[in-house]
């Protein structure tokens, strides 16, 4: 984001597709968790690597699939584990995002409205400096993660695969067989 600009809301239009979808969500939901839930248990075990934990009474829907890539363990970490993901055809973001949302231009230099600053100057200082060192968790989060797309129309035959591309591509990396679970 290099300057803040119009923030558009759906159209009607938009809106009346997404009321009639909304049927549709608890199947989608069950599916996407289901699938979820296999991969999970394929994954567990595998060095290096881990797996969302939801909390007892939470209720993760998987828009997205998220691991964490320890490099320590899985050398080239996140970046080459998908790169060994890529070669199997299938599509993941290491690191997912390149930067936070607060080392963005428009919030890193506080280029606002004109020269203004606004809403920065409604803060204290101290509670708009955004220096990365303060943030250490954040980047080194984001260093681990790798996302993996995911769908609710996944058949058994493509969560094995994934589970078995993962772990194939982490043997590869660091020369230790990593079955799947």
């Amino acid at each position: 984001h290099y300057f803040l600009a119009l923030n558009y809301r759906m159209s009607e239009l938009q809106g009346a597709v997404a009321v009639a979808q909304l049927s549709k969500l608890e199947d989608v939901t069950r599916s996407r968790t289901r699938s979820a839930e296999k991969i999970t248990r394929q994954l567990a075990g595998i060095h290096g690597i881990s797996t969302p934990n939801i909390r007892d009474g939470g209720l993760h829907t998987y828009w997205k699939y998220c691991l964490h890539v320890d490099s320590r363990v899985v050398p080239g970490g996140a970046v080459a584990l998908a790169g060994r993901l890529r070669e199997r055809g299938i599509a993941s973001a290491p690191q997912y995002i390149q930067k936070p949302a607060f080392a963005c231009r428009v919030i890193a230099e506080q280029q606002t409205f004109g020269r203004s600053r606004f809403p920065f100057t409604l803060a204290r200082t101290e509670a708009v400096t955004y220096d990365p060192q303060k943030f250490s968790g954040t980047f080194a989060a984001l260093e681990g993660v790798l996302v993996l797309p995911w769908n609710e129309r996944y058949t058994e035959q493509h969560i094995d695969y994934i589970a078995e591309s993962v772990a194939k591509g982490v043997t590869e990396l660091t020369g230790t067989a990593a079955a799947v679970g």
